[in-house]
C-alpha cells in the first residue's frame, strides 16, 4: 500500500463468475475456431447459469463468516459479469457494491474475441513480437499490457487505502487483474508472476486474501480457493479470460 499501515485490515479478490464468454472461449478452443461466437461487447457479456450458481455460493460462504470477518466494503469492476458478480456475492451483507473501472478487464484491443489460433492466423508478426517481449509486457495493437494494468492497479491501491482504512475489502475484477494484484502487492518480479500464471489458472468465483501484518503490510493469506464451491457441488471452472493467451 503507498502508506504503510495504511489501508484495508483484509483484502479479498475474487474473479468473476464463469461468463457467457468463458464458454464461448472453451467452444472456439475445442473447435479450432479462430473467433468466438459472441454477439455483445464485452463489458457487456454476462454469467453463464454455472457463473450465477458460483456467485450465490461464494455469497452464502461469506455471509456464513462470523460478522466480524465479512466484507464490510465491495468494490468491483464495471463489466457485467464482475458486477453481476459483486451483487448476487453480497446480496445478504447490507453492503455497498462501488465500481471503479480501473479493475475492468484488460483491453485486448485488436485481439478482443480472438483465440490463439486465430490470433496467429491473422496477426502472425504480432505473434512473433509477443513471443519476443513476453506476456507481462506485450501489448496487442490498441490494447493494454499486464505492465498497462499494473498501474492502474498502483493508482487504485494508492486512493482506495485511505478510504477503506481498516475497512475489510472484498475486490470482484477478472483473471488478468487479480494476477496483476499479486504482481504489485507481493512486489513480484515479471518472472515470478510468469511463474505463478504458468502454474495456476485463477477460478472463476475463486477467492484471494491478503491480510494486513503488524508492519501494514497486506501478506498472501490465501490464493484461489475454491472450497465454498467444492462443499455445494458447484462446477469449478477455470476458463481463462477471452484472449487471455494474447
Amino acid at each position: 500500500m503507498s502508506d504503510r499501515g495504511r489501508g484495508p485490515s483484509v483484502v479479498w479478490l475474487v474473479r468473476h463468475g464463469e461468463s457467457v464468454g468463458n464458454v464461448a472461449d472453451a467452444h472456439a478452443q475445442q473447435s479450432g475456431a479462430g473467433r468466438l461466437e459472441l454477439d455483445v461487447r464485452d463489458p457487456d457479456v454476462p454469467l453463464s447459469g454455472t457463473g450465477r450458481a458460483q456467485a450465490e455460493a461464494l455469497g452464502r460462504h461469506l455471509a456464513g463468516l462470523p460478522e466480524d470477518e465479512r466484507p464490510t466494503a465491495v468494490l468491483s469492476s464495471p463489466f457485467a459479469r464482475a458486477l453481476t458478480t459483486a451483487q448476487l456475492a453480497t446480496a445478504g451483507l447490507g453492503v455497498r457494491v462501488r465500481t471503479d473501472e480501473r479493475l475492468r478487464e484488460r483491453d485486448f484491443g485488436a485481439f478482443d474475441g480472438m483465440t490463439r489460433a486465430g490470433i496467429r492466423e491473422q496477426f502472425p508478426d504480432e505473434a512473433q513480437r509477443r513471443d519476443l517481449l513476453g506476456k507481462f509486457y506485450y501489448r496487442p495493437p490498441g490494447g493494454e499490457s499486464w505492465a498497462d494494468v499494473a498501474l492502474r492497479l498502483r493508482s487504485l491501491l494508492a486512493t482506495e487505502a485511505l478510504r477503506h482504512d481498516c475497512e475489510r475489502l472484498l475486490v470482484v475484477a477478472h483473471q488478468a487483474v487479480i494476477m496483476v494484484f499479486r504482481y504489485v502487492l507481493e512486489e513480484l518480479t515479471e518472472q515470478e508472476l510468469l511463474t505463478v500464471d504458468r502454474t495456476e489458472q485463477v477460478a472463476n468465483a475463486s477467492l484471494t486474501r491478503y491480510e494486513m501484518n503488524a508492519a501494514g503490510d497486506l501478506v498472501l493469506a490465501e490464493f484461489n480457493a475454491v472450497d465454498h464451491l467444492v462443499d455445494e457441488d458447484e462446477d469449478v471452472t477455470e476458463e481463462p479470460d477471452v484472449a487471455q493467451q494474447a
